[in-house]
């Protein structure tokens, strides 16, 4: 074997080892049934919905995406009677426990939207995760769209 194609091995073995390395986190963090809630024309803003899993836990830390101009991790709470909507820095997600983000609790806001989203458009989302390592990778996540009513809690619902 010529001294030039072991030196093109060694250099492959190298980069699919610091690939490897580099998705440790990604493949400790399992994302499950992503999903955007559609919207109407004038609607600015939505949310981004899934479930996340992690064998050692990870902290959710940042979202992105090109869909919308600001992304931000979201809580709603009940205050005296009044549901609040509000951002949180981080989520932890605690090992082998899953997190849900759905309606009504944790999620992902896309606020100033670029365009409204249709049913069955694919939203790319970034999401910045925090391992315990103090590691931050980023994860990519194609959400689709849903109709607009979809995850509406049933009191939310409208019925004619």
């Amino acid at each position: 074997m010529s001294i030039s194609y072991k030196i093109a091995g060694l250099a492959l073995a190298g980069l699919f080892n610091a690939l490897a390395a580099g998705s440790a986190l990604a493949a400790d963090l399992e994302i499950t049934n992503p999903w955007v809630r559609g919207t109407v024309a004038s609607q600015k803003a939505t949310g981004a919905f899934m479930q996340l899993t992690s064998k050692s836990g990870v902290s959710l830390v940042g979202v992105a995406s090109p869909a919308a101009s600001i992304v931000e991790i979201h809580e709603m709470v009940m205050d005296k009677d009044v549901m609040k909507m509000r951002p949180v820095p981080r989520l932890e997600v605690q090992p082998g426990k899953p997190l849900e983000l759905r309606p009504g609790s944790y999620h992902v806001m896309l606020i100033d939207l670029k365009k409204p989203l249709a049913k069955g458009e694919i939203v790319p989302i970034t999401l910045q995760v925090e391992g315990r390592d103090k590691k931050i990778e980023t994860v990519e996540v194609k959400a689709e769209v849903r109709e607009l009513t979809a995850g509406a809690a049933p009191a939310m619902q409208h019925k004619h």
